[in-house]
């Protein structure tokens, strides 16, 4: 995690963009990914979501 956050700031140099980045990062694993353990994703586990989303429904391209 270390090198990821070392990484991160280097390519980042303002707060917000490494904000939004992050953002991304957690809504793509917690409604685009399938879990390996659960074989669904972890909104589907906690009742959030119905199904598993595409990068499309994440950005909200149609």
């Amino acid at each position: 995690m270390r090198r990821r956050t070392r990484l991160t700031n280097a390519f980042s140099k303002k707060w917000d963009n490494l904000e939004a980045a992050y953002s991304l990062w957690f809504a793509y694993y917690n409604f685009c990914r399938r879990h390996q353990a659960l074989r669904i994703s972890p909104a589907m586990e906690a009742g959030i979501a119905d199904r598993i989303w595409s990068l499309n429904d994440l950005l909200g391209v149609n």
